[in-house]
């Protein structure tokens, strides 16, 4: 992998990553942008102990363009995007219109591709592989980032998400706190750890899983992917390493090496759950990642969530009263039967 950093117009940082060592990225940002003006606060709900970020200037983000007016597509014939180069493998760059800024955090867009009409699915293994390298590179860049507590990679994709932009693109949050999830993770880790002499949690729900094998979606050398127990969402895989780790950074080289091959499946059979015909599945694909000072952050392990807000074709799971209101879910497939479709759907070897 190779590694450019450059500065946008504006002063934000852009990273090229490619999978060739003799390119070059010299191209420059002739926009005549102004310097970003934020107004990104965080605010403590104290009678939740949550926060909540308050980022009224996203407001006058881009917000579904047409496909040739896309600000993430490389730059060509005249027309300047966020990347100035007419071509790239993967890029970061920090958000123009950014939920966390400054003393309260940072974000960053992640474009997986230059074409514009695939997705992430659509990727060879090599590149899902140098996306991989991108995340982790970024974790420990931002984990040097005073103030930066936690770092999520994440993916939106499709419109029902509430993605704005159509290109493949994912992004990157480094929040200044531990996320409420997070914070709930390892307290019920200590709380099972207490409970059993010092068993780990996480350990503990991977082997359970493997050996019970009814929600294991996906099993390989490396990596487990099952439905959750408890899932939250009608079609809901985990994704683990079969090493624990804290964060990407704590990746052995064979699990790198077997991911891309893994993930890409899971995406692919995500797209064929409601069966041929049907529009690409809109999900979330969540990179959940220790946080960089909490003494328990061994006791963590590096996890992917992936979901969709469909459950049947047509007609997606909102959040209504008692999910909105109560934070109580409830769910209308069965982990079990959305296990076993996911399974049904493999690619055909």
């Amino acid at each position: 992998m190779k590694k450019t950093s450059t500065r946008l117009a504006d002063g934000r940082e852009l990273v090229y990553y490619d999978s060739r060592d003799d390119v070059v990225r010299d191209a420059v940002d002739r926009r005549p942008l102004d310097p970003i003006a934020t107004t990104s606060e965080i605010r403590e709900d104290v009678l939740l102990g949550d926060r909540v970020a308050v980022a009224s200037h996203r407001q006058g983000r881009t917000y579904h363009p047409p496909a040739d007016e896309c600000p993430l597509c490389p730059s060509a014939d005249g027309r300047h995007t966020e990347i100035p180069d007419a071509d790239y493998d993967v890029v970061v760059f920090e958000n123009r219109f950014p939920s966390l800024a400054g003393d309260s955090g940072r974000c960053e867009v992640v474009c997986f591709t230059s074409d514009h009409d695939a997705s992430f699915a659509d990727l060879t293994e090599e590149r899902a592989g140098l996306v991989l390298e991108a995340w982790t590179d970024r974790t420990a860049e931002l984990a040097e980032v005073p103030g930066v507590e936690q770092v999520f990679c994440f993916e939106n994709r499709g419109a029902e998400i509430g993605v704005t932009l159509g290109h493949p693109h994912g992004q990157i949050y480094g929040y200044p706190f531990t996320t409420p999830r997070t914070a709930l993770m390892l307290r019920s880790a200590q709380e099972h750890a207490a409970r059993t002499g010092g068993g780990n949690l996480f350990d503990d729900l991977v082997e359970r899983e493997r050996a019970d094998g009814e929600r294991v979606v996906l099993a390989t050398d490396h990596w487990t992917a099952f439905v959750p127990y408890a899932a939250h969402w009608p079609y809901e895989v985990h994704l683990y390493p079969n090493r624990r780790v804290p964060d990407l950074r704590g990746l052995d080289e064979a699990a790198r090496t077997e991911f891309p091959q893994v993930y890409l499946e899971l995406l692919r059979r995500f797209d064929r759950i409601f069966g041929e015909g049907e529009p690409p599945t809109p999900y979330i694909a969540a990179w959940h990642q220790a946080p960089f000072g909490d003494p328990r952050r061994d006791t963590f392990a590096l996890h992917l969530e992936l979901f969709t807000i469909r459950r049947t074709s047509g007609k997606l799971k909102f959040l209504a009263g008692s999910e909105s209101g109560m934070s109580v879910f409830i769910n209308d497939v069965p982990p079990e039967a959305a296990a076993r479709r996911l399974r049904e759907v493999a690619s055909a070897s």
